[in-house]
């Protein structure tokens, strides 16, 4: 997996959180990170694929990553919910696979 100027570590610790989620389908990076024009301190764009969570467990994911106190601001979405279609165009094009679940099927 390449890295989007992001340590092995890093990435670790986000996945590690994700993966105590088993409604996550999968999560997709993209903004700068994504495209590779990213600066050292370029937050994290992640959008989570999942159609059963709910935005009280997102927020329970936002809780778990922010206590990682990472040197990144992470904006976490729900694919199902973003309505602006310039953005969905965007994550449709750049977009990349972060994390796939184990638990799917």
């Amino acid at each position: 997996m390449p890295d989007y100027g992001l340590t092995e570590i890093t990435i670790n610790k986000i996945n590690s959180v994700l993966a105590k989620h088993p409604q996550i389908n999968r999560v997709l990076l993209y903004g700068s990170r994504a495209m590779g024009n990213y600066r050292n301190r370029s937050d994290i764009d992640l959008t989570v694929v999942g159609e059963s969570l709910t935005h009280s467990q997102q927020l329970r994911i936002e809780n778990a990553l922010d206590d990682l106190l990472l040197p990144y601001k992470i904006d976490l979405s729900l694919m199902h919910e973003i309505q602006n279609v310039e953005l969905l165009d965007h994550i449709r094009r750049v977009g990349v696979v972060f994390f796939e679940s184990r638990h799917e099927e």
